[in-house]
């Protein structure tokens, strides 16, 4: 879940918007199993869908042979936690979810407290400056930037030094990552081993270049 910054500012004229129904997501599987997590009212705010969310872990349940009581996950632009608490869910031992937004860090410590828990570690920040600051190395690691603002070049390296040696990076993006057209340097060392899009969303599992080869 992330905050798609990069659009037009919402409009201070007119008279005042309706509050519609509250809007929430809810985590697919797992212990939490459709527990709803909050999505807030923040200009841009807007979750994953839940049909990648659903593929997407589908994909590292094959990946990972299902065996996530060993992974240590990190969720950068956590938003909602959608993806942080759904690795949690399914039984990570670690989870560390960064997050920027000040609301809704408050809102992932009031969910983590809600389902207690323990595994979670809920870190307010930057996401470049809390990965230099980071010293575990994640087997997974979810990387939800905000749209048009070229973070994929800033965190990509950052990630590298941070994932373990057969981890696995889930990078969601506004541009899809494979295609015939050359590739930027920023993503010569990785190789795209998932892809798919659904509306506007391009989402992709990456592995090292150099990685010991998993399944297909």
């Amino acid at each position: 879940m992330r905050n798609k910054q990069g659009g037009k500012p919402a409009s201070c004229g007119g008279p005042p918007r309706h509050a519609g129904p509250a809007k929430q997501v809810r985590i697919i599987g797992g212990q939490w199993k459709r527990t709803p997590l909050p999505v807030l009212e923040v200009e841009g705010l807007r979750p994953t869908p839940d049909r990648v969310r659903e593929t997407l872990f589908n994909w590292l349940n094959h990946l990972l042979d299902n065996a996530w009581e060993n992974i240590a996950c990190l969720d950068l632009f956590a938003g909602t936690g959608a993806l942080g608490f759904e690795a949690a869910s399914r039984g990570a031992a670690e989870v560390v979810m960064v997050e920027g937004n000040a609301a809704a860090v408050r809102q992932l410590e009031a969910a983590k407290l809600k389902l207690q828990a323990s595994q979670v570690n809920i870190l307010r920040g930057d996401a470049g400056t809390a990965v230099q600051r980071l010293s575990t190395r994640f087997r997974v690691i979810f990387l939800d930037p905000p749209y048009h603002q070229d973070w994929l070049p800033r965190m990509l390296p950052l990630c590298d030094r941070l994932l373990a040696d057969d981890g696995l990076l889930y990078v969601e993006s506004e541009f899809s990552l494979t295609g015939d057209a050359p590739m930027p340097d920023w993503l010569a060392t990785w190789k795209v081993v998932r892809a798919d899009k659904a509306g506007m969303v391009f989402y992709h599992v990456l592995q090292r270049n150099t990685s010991p080869q998993i399944k297909a």
